[in-house]
């Protein structure tokens, strides 16, 4: 590291331990030394056990259920403001709450916002994270926000398959612009599903837009919760004559029954980043860690360089 740039220190969350270590590795940096005391009530207290005044602080915790996650990430901002750190960035890989980033009926927040603004407040000086649920959200912040992509680490695997015949599809139409990027990289043909849901998490009926007789289908989504969606729709694909059908997803939420539908269903492989810890049984899930990439971009932004170059689509 240049030695007239502030000092690099990351520090992580409970729940995002694992991937900050693999980050710190790849930075050749050790992940800093911090303390989360708990209350009897519930309550926690988060202290910084290091100097970090002047420093650049990135702080890594992705902000999945339960909350403790975002409550936590929240005061740490707050300990690195009052500790006088230069720079505060966040870096949280899976951005929580994103699902509700409008008025989709009456009398509803907006709580993509409203977490927005509370890391605003807080005090964050940027924000990187990754595979947004929907892009637009970068727009909630009036900090700097790296929108990283999980492509950079699905294509090159994609690409290790070999599949003979490989389609790209989506299992509903709101992914259509991501999978459409995936299959102009990797010039193949694009199949959409067209879902219509029940109510949230209950899709009602699906229908293919496409062929995919004898190809090797990859469905992509940028999460999966209950797995009811990307089930229902690679069930779908093979009783329509796919040869394989594997599917690809930034964040692991798998909500129960979800392993047990990916287990039971049509799907050869489910494949996620380790954005979120996956710890549940489920022979059919590949996890490819991101702790390179995000580890890069940290050096870039710490370095002051640019980040696009990391970009294989968007």
């Amino acid at each position: 590291m240049d030695s007239k740039l502030p000092p690099l220190k990351i520090f992580s969350g409970t729940k995002s331990h694992y991937l900050a270590e693999e980050i710190c590795k790849h930075l050749g940096v050790e992940l800093g030394k911090m303390n989360i005391l708990h209350f009897a009530d519930g309550e926690f207290e988060v202290s910084f056990e290091e100097s970090i005044r002047g420093c650049d602080v990135f702080l890594v915790q992705s902000t999945f259920p339960n909350t403790d996650n975002l409550m936590e990430l929240l005061l740490m901002i707050d300990a690195a403001k009052r500790a006088s750190a230069k720079s505060i960035n966040a870096v949280v890989p899976y951005f929580g709450w994103a699902r509700q980033d409008r008025k989709d009926k009456p009398r509803v927040s907006i709580a993509a916002k409203l977490v927005a603004d509370l890391l605003s407040v807080a005090g964050i000086t940027r924000l990187i994270t990754m595979d947004l649920h929907a892009d637009q959200i970068q727009g909630f912040f009036n900090v700097p926000v790296d929108h990283l992509y999980a492509s950079s680490v699905f294509i090159p695997y994609i690409q290790s398959l070999k599949l003979e015949n490989l389609v790209i599809a989506t299992p509903d139409v709101g992914g259509a612009k991501r999978a459409n990027s995936y299959a102009k990289y990797l010039n193949t043909p694009l199949v959409l599903c067209h879902k219509h849901r029940a109510k949230a998490n209950v899709v009602e009926n699906m229908t293919i837009i496409g062929d995919v007789t004898d190809k090797d289908v990859v469905l992509l989504d940028d999460m999966v919760d209950t797995a009811g969606t990307i089930t229902k729709a690679a069930n779908l694909m093979k009783e329509n004559g796919a040869r394989s059908v594997r599917a690809l997803a930034s964040h692991a939420i798998m909500s129960d029954p979800a392993s047990q539908r990916v287990e039971d269903s049509a799907l050869d492989e489910m494949i996620f980043t380790d954005s979120i810890p996956f710890n549940k049984e489920c022979k059919k899930v590949t996890i490819i860690s991101i702790a390179e990439m995000v580890a890069d971009t940290i050096r870039r932004v710490h370095e002051q360089e640019s980040i696009s170059s990391q970009y294989l689509i968007k």
